[in-house]
């Protein structure tokens, strides 16, 4: 596990420094300046245009492959400045993110298409399950969108998709680029990527990091990490290549909540009174350390023109310690009205206060992951006849483990705890939180979990060619799924407050799995394609090495032995490339829906297990364009929209449908409360676009993100309505310049218009008989306007 919460913090940006430095100081061949195409990885790269996914699964060119793919690759990364995973996904529509930490611990929670994708993450093609911050893109060549069902692909899960993240390697040529950033905001950063070929067939890339700033618009809140990616390949050019890479990052960031809001009758989003950028919490206690550290082999053998070979091999591991104050309690407005029920606070709490005396206060989660993975591809291709084959069979195995102590630092040196009174947890004005702890800090132990999640899994996939004009993509994947989850018993009593005391029953979920995927694909032009793609998704009770099953239970919630949900996806699209394949429009139609997915079923006299029950339904029907590459000489774009029109097609079991009732939550006259109603966290309207434009040695960029309105919680019983976040605009812009052909300088704004909107929202009514009787949540602000000057020299 980590060392202790509270051991001394280490800012080796200094160290950093000197890492990052080391690569350009040793460049001595200047590269091809005039390089426009590059072949990295197998990923053919024209201009701002990405032509293949980096996985071997995919044997065709994207324009020919049956399914929507957005590739952000490095060109778009760079030019606009986006640092870390939600600045590059907050650009691509139909992502949100979720609020605060989630059971794996504080990161990165995704919605994609409507449904939680926080699991389906890969990198490189493979899974990269733990739950964290990705806050750097220094050794990412690209970001692969890959939208739909995707579990033939991806493995189980993937119900809305998947999210790779395709790492920079070792390479043939040698290039070396340095740039150094300044801007507001105390914002810094250094990085190096020198990759050195040594005209052997072997190449090493050195890539490094350092980073520090505070958030635009945000008070206290403040980020730094520092990070360091070796790569060196082995018979670069010949029939069999080795590559072995090694990535560590290291975080120390101060995080937070966001600031308190409401949406319902009595308020509309964050509370009045509350600016914006005030920190709330406690800044002197809260904090998020990540470490990351992951080792990566890569090995390549071609036997022939047509029969090829690859292993890939990873040992990962990801530490992360954090400690929030999340912003619950009893809070009180300006006008001495709950922001929640709209009734008179309570206790006499003095108006425009927030009385912390509920939720995770000073809340610790150490947490580690590990996971060891190898998965072997080998492709083909042959004919039989006149139908063509691409055809690719490989088999994964894997296994992770899951570590997790939490407690608690607001107690008492002898273990008892603090008042839940002002006397406690003092109380803190709006506008001006009291945001330094200063009572007692003593760490105490309050629950420790260990998961283990294995995986063996075999897939085959196939596309066959009729001709020029058609082409049938088919695929089938078998994954054996195995995790379990053990709890310890700890003691909350003063004395012993922290102790283990012994071990719950180990929660344990088996499961085989089959997923599949098929698509046609017609070609009425050589760079055109019209396609028709079926696939569907596995979801067990435990996807993640992170989640836990339940074994037992009284409230219908059990879940370990429920088989897996099912989702489908069914897609119609249209891909061109146009002049000279620098131009790539893709347009499609589709629907996502979650066939059975596990709901409660409480009271059900033939289900004395308590397990839940797979009779929830719900879908989304979409529409999805893009553009990416270059409009006319000089001029590029990259634009995509989504529009989404998700519904719940039933989110109750079938017995408490037809037996409403206190039991089930429901009641007589609102027997399903979740039925017709979108699903949360899921805009209808979302969209982005960037495009550059050069004039001479000056590049010119704009862009604008819009993200559309949407729920987040869509219980509506007994009429209650349904309250939408406010859609918002955030507009950026970049201005470049080169000053000779290896000194060039940009500078981006970020939120031109200084924008105030929200993300990462909670929302959380609770109501009964109809009657609200309380609430919380809580936002975090978007960042405010900011400037960044970088300039980069390339040898």
């Amino acid at each position: 596990m980590n060392t202790h919460p509270y051991s001394p913090r280490l800012t080796p940006l200094t160290v950093a420094l000197s890492l990052a430095v080391c690569g350009p100081a040793l460049a001595n061949t200047p590269a091809d300046a005039a390089a426009g195409v590059a072949e990295i990885d197998k990923v053919e790269v024209v201009g701002s245009q990405v032509h293949k996914a980096e996985s071997p699964k995919y044997t065709e060119a994207l324009n020919d492959t049956p399914q929507t793919i957005t590739v952000v690759n490095r060109q778009v990364i760079e030019q606009q400045n986006l640092l870390g995973l939600r600045d590059v996904l907050g650009t691509l529509p139909g992502i949100t993110f979720g609020a605060g930490e989630g059971g794996g611990g504080y990161g990165d929670s995704i919605t994609l298409r409507g449904y939680t994708a926080s699991s389906d993450i890969t990198t490189d093609g493979v899974r990269d399950s733990a739950q964290y911050t990705r806050s750097d893109t220094f050794n990412l060549e690209s970001i692969e969108l890959i939208n739909g069902a995707n579990s033939a692909v991806s493995g189980a899960g993937s119900v809305g998709g998947n999210i790779n993240l395709v790492s920079k390697t070792a390479r043939e040529g040698d290039s070396h680029a340095f740039s150094v950033g300044v801007g507001s905001d105390a914002y810094a950063r250094v990085t190096a990527d020198s990759n050195f070929d040594f005209g052997n067939g072997t190449a090493l890339r050195l890539n490094a990091m350092a980073h520090q700033n505070d958030v635009p618009g945000r008070d206290h809140e403040n980020f730094q990490r520092w990070g360091f990616a070796p790569s060196l390949a082995i018979g670069l050019g010949s029939d069999t290549r080795l590559t072995v890479s090694y990535l560590h990052q290291s975080d120390d960031n101060l995080p937070q909540y966001g600031v308190p809001y409401a949406l319902n009758s009595y308020n509309d989003g964050p509370l009045p009174g509350v600016d914006p950028q005030t920190y709330f919490g406690y800044r002197n206690v809260s904090e998020q350390r990540i470490d990351v550290d992951m080792l990566t082999a890569v090995f390549a053998h071609d036997f022939s023109d047509a029969v090829s070979l690859r292993s890939l091999a990873r040992l990962q591991r990801v530490d992360q310690l954090s400690n929030v104050t999340a912003l619950q309690g009893n809070w009180c407005l300006a006008d001495g009205t709950n922001p929640y029920t709209g009734a008179a606070c309570i206790g006499g709490q003095p108006a425009g206060t927030w009385s912390p005396v509920a939720g995770p206060r000073g809340l610790v989660r150490d947490t580690r992951n590990t996971i060891a993975i190898s998965q072997t591809d080998l492709t083909a291709r042959f004919s039989t006849g006149a139908v063509e084959h691409a055809l690719v069979g490989g088999l994964s195995f894997s296994t992770e483990s899951f570590d997790l102590e939490s407690g608690g630092v607001f107690f008492n040196a002898d273990g008892s705890a603090l008042p839940n009174t002002s006397a406690g947890y003092p109380l803190q004005s709006f506008r001006d939180p009291d945001n330094i702890w200063t009572g007692p800090l003593n760490y105490f132990r309050s629950g420790k979990t260990e998961g283990d999640l294995d995986s063996a899994s075999a897939y085959v996939f196939d596309t066959l060619k009729f001709g020029d004009r058609w082409m049938l993509n088919v695929g089938a994947r078998y994954d054996r799924n195995r995790g379990a989850t053990k709890t310890w018993i700890v003691s909350t009593a003063n004395a012993t407050r922290g102790q283990l005391l012994g071990t719950n029953p180990v929660a344990r979920n088996d499961e085989n799995l089959m997923s599949y995927r098929a698509g046609l694909v017609f070609k009425p032009v050589e760079h055109g394609t019209v396609y028709l793609s079926w696939a569907n998704s596995k979801t067990p009770s435990k996807t993640s090495v992170n989640g836990s099953c339940t074994a037992t239970s009284t409230t219908g919630t059990a879940n370990c032995d429920v088989d897996a949900e099912t989702a489908i996806n069914l897609e119609l699209g249209t891909k061109w490339e146009l002049l000279d394949r620098r131009l790539s429009l893709t347009a499609a139609l589709f629907r996502n829906e979650r066939r059975n997915y596990r709901v409660a079923d409480p009271g059900n006299p033939l289900n004395p297990s308590g397990e839940q029950q797979l009779d929830g339904r719900a879908r989304v029907d979409g529409l999805a364009l893009g553009v990416a590459g270059t409009v006319l000489p000089g001029w590029q774009v990259f634009a995509n929209y989504t529009y989404l029109d998700s519904a719940v097609v039933r989110g109750v079991s079938a017995f408490c449908f037809d037996n409403p009732g206190t039991a089930c939550g429901n009641s007589a006259t609102d027997r399903d409360p979740f039925e017709g109603n979108p699903l949360t966290n899921t805009p209808k309207h979302s969209g982005s676009v960037w495009t550059t434009y050069d004039i001479g040695d000056w590049t010119f960029g704009y862009g604008a993100t819009y993200q559309g309105a949407f729920v987040v919680q869509n219980n509506s019983l007994d009429g209650q309505p349904l309250f939408e976040t406010d859609d918002y605009w955030v507009h950026r812009a970049m201005l470049g310049y080169a000053v000779n052909e290896r000194l060039s300088l940009q500078l981006n704004i970020n939120n031109l218009l200084d924008e105030t909107y929200y993300t990462r929202i909670r929302n959380n009514i609770t109501f009964t008989g109809g009657v609200v009787t309380g609430g919380n949540g809580w936002a975090t602000p978007g960042e405010g306007r900011s400037a960044a000057l970088t300039a980069t020299w390339r040898f």
